[in-house]
């Protein structure tokens, strides 16, 4: 797909991934509507603002009717959390807003990608899709179902003509993980190698080292995989608290 020319509509852009992804696409030639729960705390020039809440379907419903020229759908919002501890509510609102809200926004502009020739839907998955980062299993199971929501919406959406890549990463380097020492990311690479992925009709995206090693991981014995990761955390000094608030952090804007 063509970047040059296209309109898309990115969700969660008001920091993070999501705001480097908007201003990628600005940098590229596209239309970009520029989506948050607080539309004035984004700060990015010639970008349109709409407010957008993806679990309320109303607000869905909405974007989808005045952003109907859309023919290249970002989803990016996402929160981050754990499933045993804690209040419930808090892995319900977890799965409420990166799958569910992430599968109505799918749904609601899936006409609008068809009425517009087709075109492509970009999801920010994680390495999480594949690898159960302590802490994080909430954010963790939510990933794997938008990373095989994003298969399935491929093969649904072929008919139209609509192309679905899946962008998967380690930790960004974003506000969440300021202070956090591991590898990290620029949010602006994450950015330019996703819309590379769309450019090329990528299925997949694998952005960096970390995501790459966890892949590979799952033709391999697991345990293997478990016993470098412990040693990453021995590396680079962290906790598995921290490295899993660095895991959510890696969508969460």
């Amino acid at each position: 797909m063509d970047i040059h020319g296209a309109t898309a509509l990115v969700t969660g852009a008001n920091r993070g991934i999501g705001r480097a992804l908007a201003a990628e696409l600005r940098r590229r030639g596209a239309k970009v509507y520029a989506t948050a729960r607080r539309p004035e705390a984004i700060d990015l020039d010639g970008v349109e603002t709409l407010a957008l809440d993806i679990t309320d379907p109303a607000a869905v419903a909405a974007a989808a009717r005045t952003a109907h020229d859309v023919d290249l759908l970002v989803n990016n919002a996402g929160i981050g959390g754990g499933l045993l501890l804690g209040d419930l509510a808090a892995v319900r609102a977890t799965l409420e807003v990166n799958l569910w809200g992430t599968l109505s926004m799918a749904r609601a502009f899936a006409p609008v990608l068809a009425a517009n020739g087709g075109g492509a839907m970009l999801n920010i998955a994680s390495s999480a899709s594949w690898f159960v980062f302590p802490g994080s299993s909430a954010y963790a199971v939510s990933k794997a179902a938008v990373w095989s929501m994003g298969n399935a919406l491929r093969q649904e959406l072929a008919a139209q003509g609509t192309a679905v890549t899946s962008v998967h990463l380690g930790a960004a380097d974003t506000d969440m993980t300021r202070g956090l020492d591991v590898p990290k990311v620029a949010p602006a690479d994450v950015a330019r190698r996703a819309l590379d992925g769309v450019r090329d009709g990528a299925y997949e995206v694998v952005v960096d080292e970390f995501a790459a090693m966890v892949k590979e991981s799952l033709s391999a014995d697991p345990r293997d995989f478990e016993r470098r990761f412990q040693q990453l955390l021995v590396d680079t000094a962290s906790t598995p608290a921290s490295v899993s608030a660095s895991a959510s952090a890696s969508t969460s804007d």
